[in-house]
């Protein structure tokens, strides 16, 4: 299975940020990507700087046949479909599409790192997995996702929200 997690924190020209996910769903749908579950969305404060807009993130399972180089393409491709303009670190964004986990793989190249480097340390990360893939266990750490919100620190469990809001297909 593959894990992907798309967020977003700006309106762009198709409306607001849950608009931008629900329409990267859509042009995920339109690749060889053979989605199977969507996690509800979830709002985080964006980082490191609390006073910029909210980000809504949410999880999304599926298969793909290809290899992740051409995942990776095809993400880009959308993302850039969407508005998005490569920024600093932590700028707001309107389409942000993240491979957590590639099947299982493990790897760091210039494109990609699998699984992703930091999703084990992120709230909006493993929230979503937990809804929809609760027996998932990190690669490399070889944790299942409970114990990786446990140890997150308690402002970050406490500082995230499940939305009674889902993707629209």
């Amino acid at each position: 299975m593959i894990h992907i997690n798309i967020g977003s924190n700006l309106n762009s020209k198709y409306g607001t940020k849950f608009d931008n996910i629900s329409i990267a769903i859509n042009l995920l749908i339109g690749t060889k990507l053979k989605i199977k579950k969507i996690s509800n969305f979830y709002e985080t404060p964006s980082y490191p700087n609390k006073r910029l807009p909210k980000f809504a993130n949410l999880g999304v399972i599926a298969e793909y046949d290809l290899d992740h180089t051409n995942l990776i393409k095809e993400i880009s491709i959308i993302e850039k479909k969407i508005g998005r303009v490569k920024s600093k670190k932590n700028d707001p964004r309107v389409c942000d599409i993240d491979i957590i986990d590639f099947k299982g793989e493990i790897r760091a190249t210039r494109l990609l790192n699998l699984p992703h480097p930091r999703s084990h340390t992120r709230n909006f990360v493993l929230y979503p997995i937990k809804e929809i893939d609760p027996n998932w266990i990190h690669p490399i750490f070889k944790k299942n996702v409970d114990l990786l919100i446990n140890e997150l620190t308690q402002k970050s469990r406490i500082e995230i929200t499940r939305l009674r809001k889902s993707v629209i297909i």
